[in-house]
């Protein structure tokens, strides 16, 4: 039996927290042949994330065990970029990933850096602009993104809040979903990151900037890869006007002029507050976090006070 999306555990299963992924962590090394000793967890979320001590590799171990195939097209993505000289992030070279290990989906990356090290705003809009000139093989098999099914499914399997919170979240997805059916994208079609943000560029040890986290890679408007530094910026306050002008000048590109941004900028919004509901069970930090998003949802205040994930 394969454990559920939810984080508790079948049969053989482990549940999806610190010791349970602790024990899928040995395992999936000791098959790798690397040693887990005085490994860091650096992230508990979507994905375990651990860096070993002994050897720069990152193990990611994702919470949902449906995105097998997600992952193995990450993988594929990776060894395609590497191929082409993109700066993201490796996998692991001689490793036989993704692999299943406790209803759990492994895979191992190459560490880029010792300690946490972020790069700028502007050179994630330099990787973003290099990025969208690709042209990705058919062989990647890479999804179309539909946002608004994307936000249906989280929606429907959302458990860890009220039935209020639900139907007020049910009802302002149904509207959005009008308004973004009516919009007129002008950036062409095309690959996309599909959560290009600063968390996701890192300095390298080399001192390059780094694209990480290749698993939501898809083929949508390219709006969805500038979206989350508009409203960094324009809503939560996590980047300058500076920032936000060096990103604009750098890639060549104001979102926030666009006559969709408004809507496009709910609609994210609004998957960033789900994808916090289903964290509200797991910590008393994100429910709190949780309420706080809500109530601006329904005030329009207090955006500014927002926490980052």
């Amino acid at each position: 039996m394969i454990s559920g999306s939810d984080g508790q555990a079948g049969d053989g299963d482990v549940e999806f927290t610190a010791d349970g992924v602790s024990v899928v962590l040995r395992e999936a090394c000791e098959t790798a042949g690397l040693d887990p000793t005085g490994a860091e967890l650096l992230r508990l979320g979507s994905n375990a994330v651990y860096r070993l001590a002994v050897a720069p590799v990152i193990v990611r171990i994702a919470r949902d065990p449906s995105v097998l195939s997600e992952m193995e097209r990450a993988v594929g993505v990776a060894r395609w970029l590497e191929t082409v000289d993109f700066p993201a992030t490796r996998v692991l070279p001689d490793v036989t990933q993704p692999s299943l290990v406790r209803g759990r989906v492994v895979t191992f990356w190459e560490s880029v850096q010792d300690q946490v090290e972020y790069a700028t705003v502007g050179e994630l809009a330099d990787l973003l602009r290099r990025f969208h000139w690709l042209e990705e093989p058919e062989s990647l098999g890479l999804p179309y993104f539909d946002p608004l099914a994307k936000l249906s499914s989280s929606l429907e399997s959302l458990t860890a809040v009220s039935a209020k919170d639900r139907t007020f979240l049910e009802e302002r997805a149904a509207r959005l979903a009008k308004d973004y059916d009516r919009l007129d994208f002008v950036l062409p079609f095309g690959l996309i990151h599909g959560d290009a943000n600063i968390g996701n560029v890192l300095r390298h040890r080399d001192g390059r900037a780094v694209l990480i986290d290749l698993d939501g890679l898809a083929l949508a408007p390219r709006e969805w890869d500038l979206i989350l530094t508009a409203i960094y910026y324009d809503r939560y306050g996590w980047h300058s006007k500076t920032e936000y002008a060096e990103f604009v000048h750098r890639y060549g590109f104001d979102l926030m002029n666009w006559p969709g941004y408004e809507t496009l900028a709910d609609l994210r919004e609004l998957m960033m507050v789900v994808w916090i509901g289903h964290q509200a069970g797991t910590s008393d930090r994100f429910a709190a976090e949780f309420e706080l998003r809500m109530r601006s949802l329904r005030t329009g205040e207090g955006r500014d006070e927002w926490g980052a994930f």
